[in-house]
């Protein structure tokens, strides 16, 4: 690694995204942003030497709090929270427009939100009131992803956006194709909207800027487990999920049947119209006992306690189910770093389950008796694994629960405004084995573990038995390839996550090549070396003919 990038940092990259996304006046350096942002969120509700210890657990990236902390920590406004988690509540009229507001309202404070839209009424059922019909639940989603297009903060952050449906709602089959561009026609051309988005990310598409997921009740489960069979729509799910990537499957069982609601990245779950994230994650690949461990948990979840008291909100309802919920989003990343520092494989193995034990018991601990201290109410919920995407980045570490993502690697990137850039890496988990003499072809990554879906979700599977919310993991497969799904293939992946999915919160999937814009690909190792430390501009060749919408062929 070269020598002038400055602690705690492990590469360009991360100085790189340090730089554009978080320093600002105040916070000119790491350290100087740790030290706001505790003081910031903690003030007189820590002791100063608990203070001192959180300013050095972020300031060496042990603890890293959510983007929206970062961000925000010195600034005027203290919009601390990640995502907020919304529901379609009733089809009216008013409910219609207020969640239009809703929305807006959360994303112009550069958090994502999620809604599920399953009680809207189906499309086409009378409205006795006015006389006409309804329009179902995908017109509002659509409305929804147009406002999110246009809600850039900060000119560089985009909308985050997710959308859900009950798997027996009459507009799922709809719901299931919604996304699936390949087999929509650009007007005008012989070229799919698949094709297009390929071309130019930016070009406009039925929800492109929203993640989507079909939800599964303690219903679908017992019927599973009576008759041994999915159902028509899981297998349809299942399909789209192996071609497009979406919709994802949001596993909502017994007790936790109504917590439909999800943030943008699905790791937080609420039945509470404007329940709102609170996220931070300890980075296992830098803590050296599981007693030192402990203490950043206890920290840790304080920390996220005191942000509950001071983050402003966008609205009034949303404080009033913090104060009633008052969640907590306590994650993990570096998992896979830090099996490999031990010397293990892709698994969670007997250390890391009393590793695991410990981020559950302690974090269920310190949040009850530290709310209790407060005088507030006791948090509801208190663990949530985020994907860690731009955290990650800046610690230089594995991301939340996933493998290291490929031994090199073009990341293509936003700057401010709209100028899409790219640069070559190789992953510093990776690098660092490499300078140790490890061949760069027995390291195992997302990418060669694409054929071994069974691995990956069973190891969510097992995380998820110490997580109280959700866990946000996205499964790589393979690309396609000419020859499509095959039906073996089909069916054991069916299978598979029907078997899983009663230890599951929730899947998604991604077969590599699947949308436009992707913003991480695999290259060769060589390849990225050469390029090392150039950032490169992204010339898009689009088709001369494309004028006023129409793309010519």
């Amino acid at each position: 690694m070269q020598k002038d990038i400055p602690y705690p940092f492990r590469s360009e990259l991360s100085v790189t995204t340090f730089n554009n996304k978080y320093r600002h006046e105040g916070c000119e350096s790491w350290y100087e942003l740790a030290r706001t942002l505790v003081e910031d969120v903690c003030l007189e509700l820590l002791p100063q030497d608990e203070k001192d210890e959180l300013v050095e657990m972020i300031s060496s990236m042990q603890f890293i709090p959510g983007g929206r902390y970062l961000y925000y920590a010195g600034r005027k406004k203290k919009f601390f929270n990640n995502c907020y988690l919304l529901r379609a509540e009733e089809d009216s009229r008013e409910d219609w427009a207020n969640l239009s507001w809703k929305s807006e309202s959360c994303l112009l404070t550069g958090g994502g939100i999620g809604i599920d839209y399953s009680r809207y009424r189906e499309a086409g059922s009378p409205i006795r009131s006015t006389g006409g019909v309804a329009s179902g639940p995908i017109p509002k989603m659509l409305m929804v992803n147009e406002i999110g297009r246009r809600v850039m903060q900060g000119g560089s952050r985009r909308s985050a956006v997710y959308a859900s449906l009950l798997h027996s709602h009459p507009d799922v089959g709809e719901f299931l194709e919604t996304k699936n561009w390949d087999r929509t026609v650009v007007p005008g051309t012989k070229l799919s909207l698949a094709d297009v988005k390929r071309i130019d990310y930016n070009w406009p598409a039925p929800l492109d800027g929203t993640n989507v997921s079909v939800n599964y009740d303690t219903d679908w489960l017992m019927n599973l487990i009576k008759t041994g069979d999915p159902g028509e729509v899981f297998r349809r799910n299942v399909e789209q999920a192996l071609t497009t990537g979406e919709p994802g499957f949001s596993f909502n069982f017994f007790d936790k049947e109504n917590e439909t609601l999800r943030n943008a990245c699905t790791e937080v779950s609420s039945c509470d119209d404007s329940d709102v994230c609170n996220l931070g994650s300890i980075n296992l690949s830098r803590i050296g006992s599981i007693g030192h461990f402990s203490d950043v948990v206890a920290l840790s979840t304080k920390f996220l306690l005191c942000g509950t008291l001071r983050a402003d909100l966008p609205y009034a309802k949303i404080a009033e189910v913090r104060e009633k919920n008052r969640r907590l989003g306590l994650g993990l990343m570096g998992i896979h770093e830090w099996l490999i520092q031990k010397g293990k494989k892709y698994e969670v193995t007997r250390e890391l389950h009393d590793w695991l034990r410990v981020y559950k018991g302690v974090s269920d601990t310190v949040s009850r008796d530290f709310s209790y201290r407060l005088g507030v109410s006791t948090p509801v919920a208190n663990r949530a694994i985020a994907p860690t995407g731009t955290i990650g980045i800046l610690a230089g570490t594995t991301t939340g629960i996933e493998p290291v993502y490929a031994i090199a690697y073009k990341r293509r990137y936003l700057t401010r405004g709209t100028q899409w850039k790219y640069q070559y890496h190789v992953d510093y988990v990776a690098h660092n084995l490499i300078e140790q003499g490890v061949d760069p072809d027995t390291i195992e990554t997302s990418i060669t573990l694409a054929g071994d879906y069974k691995k990956r979700i069973k190891f969510q599977a097992e995380v998820q038995d110490y997580v109280d919310m959700g866990i946000s993991s996205t499964l790589n497969l393979p690309a396609l390839g000419v020859e499509g799904l095959d039906a073996d293939r089909l069916k054991d992946f069916t299978t598979t996550l029907a078997h899983y999915a009663p230890r599951l919160r929730g899947l998604t999937c991604y077969p590599d090549g699947a949308r436009g814009g992707q913003p991480l690909n695999s290259v060769p190792y060589a390849e990225a070396v050469e390029h090392l430390g150039k950032e490169l501009e992204e010339n898009i060749e689009f088709n001369e003919n494309c004028k006023e919408g129409i793309c010519g062929v």
